[in-house]
């Protein structure tokens, strides 16, 4: 017998690492109960996937392996929904809910009615369709009628089961084929991560969860979409037939037992007064809620009567949902203030009479930058609308143009770091204004912050209050002379005992070991955040090498592009940048790492990768180009070398024929990798 024979044993022992990672997954994120390590699961899912290397013949597309699909997208497919996602209507105040009740117990012709009540959450609605247990399609809401089929995305999302089990079947009493339908929402902390990372990258931040998990969930590549940590909320299910359970908490029961998430956080009520009770709690929780909602859904429980009551022209009679007051409010601009970020970015504030929204008094918002300034037309003294975007970041939305005082005043921008008064640049095609000053106290503040971080440097204990001591008495100017503290200079400080003193120092000591990625990291270099960091550092393998990088070798690096290359290269052309560097190893940080060997083989050549190859993921394929040098591209041009096709290729093989490109195979592009050897 063969060494890949589909033997006993070895299904036997791949069903068994399935069934315990969907378990371990089901615990981590669906429950948020996880009961083992990181480590552990990962060490299951390295054994699973190599057996299934090993045994491609017994890889299944539900297998927790199969989470990331190599196969890439082209675009998103219209679908036809089974029955239409329909709007609800909403309520705004007491009034209006009781009205609706009204109207509901009138139609119905009964005394008192059970609602459903459930949290509305602030995400994008997806329909799921579930054939022999095992997910096959996933659509969004799209015009409610007809949406996008963006079932490798779903694939990514951990609370979306790949398939359920018979036990889980069977607790659930769901049919064998079923259609669930919830919210997709990005969880704040993962909103938080994202605009962060954005600011890195020098974008725009999100301007909302919800519109995060729209951009997400339609992006075309599923590693990306996996990256974002997008969660799934079940809250309605139907059959072939329609309607699988008499009531709608029962449904909700259903679909919990089956392994999806449903939100906690619902009850069945007796009556409006019970639903409006349950309204004011939901309320009050918002606060301390992981995700963002923006009211609660009211639903009739019994389907028999939601089937009496009907629809109208484009929404259930039977469900409504009542919306929480908005996150804003009007208040006066009392001045424009501008701060400096750790790049220099000068960022316009509104100063504000204080005002409540959401339970917390605003008194600052931000204005981005002159352009939004100039689009919102607003002035000094202007009474705006201010709102938390995303119930983060206080914003500027709107000015009241009517109420606009006759003695506002416009607000010029500096043409002088208000900090440092260096000259402001602002660079051509884009919109910031920068402090290019290295040494200015405001970068210098926060570049330490930055810099001291747990995914940085990692030296616990050198906060805000320290590291302002720090720059305001002038014990540090620059990142290395964090290196250069003592004790006594410790001490100096407020509130710093012998203790803290000691115990800082240990830590300043422990981060000369942190590796170079790190280092690049907290150098601050615009654009380089924590992924581009790690690829310089295995690319080049010193900060020397990295210094002396020219163009073509930066770009050679994996998702660096002109752009990337271009800020690199003028940080270290800077001359107080390099005595930065030069005291940095003089204080002992790790200097060089590890080089993972790029070949030059396929140095200079371009490769698109469209449709499903045969054996290779994209990101296999896209690997092995750039290991020997190559670079991949997302779109076909003139300056293609070649167009690697598998199945169900698209609209980039059209394109390829007609500009001429040369187009491979797999079995092709491993002969070329083999000959360039």
């Amino acid at each position: 017998m063969s060494e890949k024979s589909t033997s006993g044993p070895v299904s036997e022992k791949i069903n068994a690492l399935r069934e315990t990672l969907r378990h371990h997954e089901y615990l981590y994120y669906v429950l948020d109960a996880p009961e083992v390590s990181d480590a552990q699961y990962d060490t299951w899912m390295r054994e699973l996937r190599a057996l299934e290397e090993e045994h491609p013949e017994l890889r299944t597309e539900d297998s927790p392996t199969q989470r990331v699909g190599g196969k890439p997208k082209e675009g998103f497919v219209k679908v036809a929904h089974s029955r239409p996602m329909l709007s609800l209507d909403n309520a705004y105040d007491e009034a209006e809910l009781r009205e609706w009740d009204r109207r509901v117990r009138e139609l119905a012709g009964e005394e008192t009615v059970a609602y459903v009540c459930e949290l509305k959450m602030d995400g994008l609605s997806l329909a799921l369709t579930y054939e022999n247990a095992r997910l096959v399609r996933g659509v969004t809401r799209g015009d409610g009628v007809i949406g996008e089929d963006v079932t490798s995305n779903v694939r990514t999302i951990r609370s979306v089961p790949l398939s359920i089990s018979p036990a889980r079947m069977l607790a659930s009493g769901l049919p064998a084929n079923f259609e669930v339908r919830g919210e997709v929402v990005l969880p704040m902390a993962a909103f938080q991560k994202l605009n962060a990372e954005r600011e890195e990258q020098g974008l725009a931040p999100a301007a909302n969860p919800r519109n995060a998990a729209a951009g997400t969930l339609r992006t075309l590549e599923p590693n990306i979409v996996a990256q974002r940590r997008l969660d799934f909320y079940a809250y309605f299910g139907l059959s072939e037939s329609g309607y699988i359970f008499p009531q709608q908490s029962e449904t909700l029961d259903a679909l919990n037992a089956a392994g999806f998430r449903v939100n906690p956080k619902r009850a069945l009520v007796q009556n409006i007064d019970d639903a409006w009770e349950f309204i004011a709690k939901a309320d009050a929780l918002r606060e301390s809620l992981p995700y963002e909602i923006d009211g609660v859904v009211i639903k009739v429980n019994s389907r028999a009567l939601q089937d009496k009551l009907g629809f109208t022209g484009r929404a259930p009679r039977w469900a409504i949902a009542y919306k929480f007051a908005a996150r804003s409010a009007a208040t006066q601009v009392q001045n424009i203030t501008v701060q400096v970020g750790r790049t220099g970015k000068l960022t316009p504030v509104a100063e504000l009479t204080p005002v409540p929204i959401g339970g917390t008094t605003v008194s600052r918002a931000t204005l981005h930058n002159a352009d939004e300034i100039t689009r919102l037309d607003l002035k000094i003294g202007d009474w705006v609308t201010v709102e938390r975007g995303g119930d983060v970041i206080p914003k500027v939305v709107a000015v009241l143009r009517e109420k606009r005082p006759a003695d506002t005043r416009d607000f010029i921008f500096p043409t002088h770091c208000p900090e440092c008064g260096s000259i402001v640049v602002r660079e051509e095609d884009e919109v910031d204004f920068r402090c290019i000053n290295v040494n200015c106290p405001a970068r210098l503040r926060e570049s330490l912050l930055y810099f001291s971080a747990r995914k940085v440097m990692n030296i616990e204990g050198l906060g805000e209050a320290v590291v302002n001591q720090l720059t305001e008495r002038g014990l540090v100017r620059n990142l290395a002379d964090i290196y250069q503290l003592d004790e006594a200079a410790l001490l100096s400080l407020d509130r710093i005992g012998e203790k803290t003193a000691q115990s800082l120092l240990q830590e300043i000591a422990r981060s000369k070991q942190a590796p170079l990625d790190r280092v690049l990291l907290g150098l601050g270099i615009r654009f380089v955040g924590e992924r581009t960091a790690q690829f310089l550092a295995d690319a080049f393998g010193s900060m020397d090498r990295l210094m002396q990088a020219s163009t073509e070798e930066l770009e050679r690096v994996q998702e660096i592009g002109p752009r990337i290359s271009m800020s690199i290269q003028e940080f270290f052309q800077v001359p107080a940048n390099r005595e930065l560097i030069e005291k940095l190893r003089q204080a002992g940080l790790n200097f060089t790492a590890e080089q993972k060997k790029i070949s030059s083989k396929l140095s200079g050549l371009t490769f698109v990768l469209t449709g499903t190859l045969p054996t290779l993921t994209r990101e296999e394929a896209k690997e092995r180009i750039e290991r020997e040098g190559g670079n991949v591209s997302g779109s076909v041009s003139k300056k293609t070398s070649y167009v690697v096709a598998g199945n169900e290729a698209g609209s980039k093989l059209d394109k390829a024929r007609k500009l001429g490109v040369p187009i491979l195979n797999e079995v092709e592009l491993m002969e070329l990798l083999e000959r360039r050897r």
